[in-house]
């Protein structure tokens, strides 16, 4: 039998099969895993996968296969640093979900995921939640982030989870799509998602009061059907979002704005640090690359120097 892994627990997989049913199933001695792919998961929500049945009445299973994967998006393993754990493989859209208060997400989370996604050739939107709680100075926050981020060819979504007037624009952009949802803990993606999808009564948190930072919701990825077609792959709240199996000399490739002008840098290997007749640089002080992009750009290239 064939069926999608709509959830993973680590040992045990929720999949749906071709004929509707759902099958609660385990890998069971040695399984063929792609090589290329060391990762702290064998199997990932999104995957489709091969299974037999062990028990007919209770509908539990073995997977025997995997199916090639078209895509998929990693992280670092938050308890193997160093190793990738698979976040979720065969997607259309990866979107994050971030806040500028309560919690603030800082940009350089935001390029992190960004650049994981280009990456791995995945097309990235972001969503900018709880906008109806932002003071002025956050409208000018707002602003720079949709004008940055627009302006290097990103969609950005500003929504309050909690009105459903202002998820029309994104109802639209993830309809028929298979969209992985990320982001801190806090940032409303639950309440997000439960708009979406009505009905489905995802667990929220507050905000802690006196960190200020979100409490986790989700433990485990898990993937949802849209009432009008399409998928939401939902995953546990993140608090770093580490690069990983990425070179120095290949980080710029993965920023849109920098790519446009890699060809004019005297040397092939530019890294744009203090290189002469960098492109990059120039674009920088001329305005058409954001400081901050090149800023979150140089701490990202520090930390593969150091991890290696």
């Amino acid at each position: 039998m064939k069926g999608k892994v709509y959830r993973s627990t680590g040992s045990w997989y929720v999949v749906h099969a071709e004929d509707g049913q759902v099958w609660n199933a385990r890998i069971k001695g040695r399984m063929k895993i792609d090589e290329e792919i060391s990762s702290t998961n064998p199997i990932a929500v999104g995957d489709t996968v091969l299974f037999d049945a062990e028990d007919e009445a209770v509908k539990t299973g073995i997977i025997t296969g995997i199916a090639p994967r078209h895509n998929y998006m990693v992280r670092i393993s938050p308890h193997n640093p160093g190793q990738k754990h698979i976040i979720a493989a065969d997607i259309d859209l990866a979107l994050l979900v971030a806040s500028i208060a309560e919690p603030r997400t800082s940009t350089g989370f935001i390029d992190r995921f960004l650049v994981t996604a280009e990456a791995y050739h995945i097309p990235a939107v972001l969503v900018i939640n709880k906008t109806d709680i932002l003071k002025p100075k956050h409208h000018e926050i707002l602003e720079s982030w949709i004008d940055i981020y627009t302006s290097i060819g990103y969609e950005v979504f500003p929504v309050s989870a909690t009105d459903a007037a202002t998820l029309a624009a994104l109802t639209e952009r993830i309809h028929g799509k298979i969209t992985l949802f990320s982001g801190h803990s806090g940032v409303g993606k639950s309440t997000l998602i439960n708009q979406l999808i009505p009905g489905l009564g995802i667990r929220t948190n507050v905000i802690s009061g006196w960190s200020g930072k979100g409490q986790h919701t989700t433990t485990f990825a898990e993937m949802f059907d849209l009432p009008d077609g399409g998928k939401i792959i939902d995953t546990p709240g993140v608090k770093e979002f580490g690069l990983i199996d990425l070179a120095q000399e290949e980080l710029s490739q993965y920023f849109p704005e920098m790519r446009r002008v890699l060809h004019q840098c005297r040397f092939n290997n530019c890294r744009h640090i203090n290189e002469p007749d960098c492109a990059v640089k120039q674009a920088v002080n001329d305005g058409t690359i954001a400081i901050d992009r090149y800023a979150n750009y140089m701490g990202m290239l520090d930390s593969i120097e150091k991890k290696w």
